[in-house]
């Protein structure tokens, strides 16, 4: 398996596995919009954020991470936020997203992120063993939502 930044080359390969996460996530942003997303990070990797995506052996893509770079007032210092993890259902029990969260937190780290943090559903049992397999630990925290434009 490997683990690498997204470029130009993937989006055709990792468009199919943003729209699975969305569908599990019953999100339903258009292609071009989560294309949109992809090329943004592509081209400002160090002031916005990195995709990852995991391929197979035999190179077919099964998964892929989002990482945005931010700042954490708390902890006063940089803060990594890994805003999306799928792996594909066939693919699930491979180590992909065990590698996935490996190289985020490496990419953190050479950002100077003190912190790699994350968010998942609350009744998204199976990721949360994952995460708390790799080291992870829950926080108490609620997300809010607050819509400030016209897309929900």
């Amino acid at each position: 398996m490997t683990v690498a930044v997204v470029a130009e080359g993937d989006v055709d390969e990792l468009l199919p596995l943003m729209r699975a996460y969305c569908d599990f996530y019953a999100a339903a942003p258009s292609d071009e919009e989560l294309l949109a997303v992809s090329r943004a990070l592509i081209a400002d990797p160090e002031r916005e954020g990195v995709q990852l995506i995991a391929r197979e052996d035999g190179g077919r893509a099964i998964g892929f991470a989002t990482i945005f770079w931010s700042w954490s007032t708390l902890s006063a210092a940089r803060l990594a936020v890994m805003n999306d993890l799928f792996v594909a259902p066939e693919a699930r029990g491979s180590g992909a997203a065990d590698a996935l969260i490996a190289v985020c937190a490496e990419r953190a780290r050479q950002r100077g992120a003190k912190h790699l943090e994350w968010a998942t559903a609350l009744d998204n049992e199976r990721a949360q063993a994952v995460y708390e397999r790799v080291g992870g630990r829950a926080a108490r925290w609620i997300t809010y939502t607050l819509p400030v434009s016209g897309g929900a």
